[in-house]
């Protein structure tokens, strides 16, 4: 993504990754605190301008879509999580992640991360 995101306009982007498409009218009514039409409308504007949604007309309507996966988004905010916080190091983050008390991973989840750490292992030979 062209520009970090604020946290409203990741509020309005879950919104639309979870509906698919939406209008405006649509964000309004599944935001989890009330916010203006105007507002969204607004917001709307400026995700189009990042290059995050797209939209259509439908009637008088527009409707917004997604223009990168949910994967890319979320690939691209861990990127940038890592830079701010954890210098780039994706082993502070997992170490920072695992040493807080309220991070608890099941059997099946450390399982899957070492299978992911030996498949990232197999890929260096």
């Amino acid at each position: 993504m062209k520009n970090d995101l604020t946290r409203r306009e990741r509020q309005i982007l879950e919104v639309i990754y979870q509906l698919g498409e939406a209008s405006a009218n649509d964000i309004v009514a599944a935001m989890p605190d009330p916010l203006a039409n105007a507002t969204v409308r607004t917001q709307l504007r400026i995700l189009e301008e990042k290059g995050v949604v797209k939209f259509r007309r439908d009637g008088k309507r527009f409707l917004y879509r997604p223009s990168v996966s949910r994967q890319a988004a979320a690939k691209s905010a861990l990127r940038r999580i890592l830079d701010v916080f954890f210098s780039g190091s994706l082993e502070q983050a997992l170490a920072a992640h695992l040493a807080d008390p309220k991070s608890k991973l099941d059997a099946d989840q450390l399982q899957r991360l070492r299978e992911l750490i030996d498949q990232h292992d197999s890929k260096g030979d």
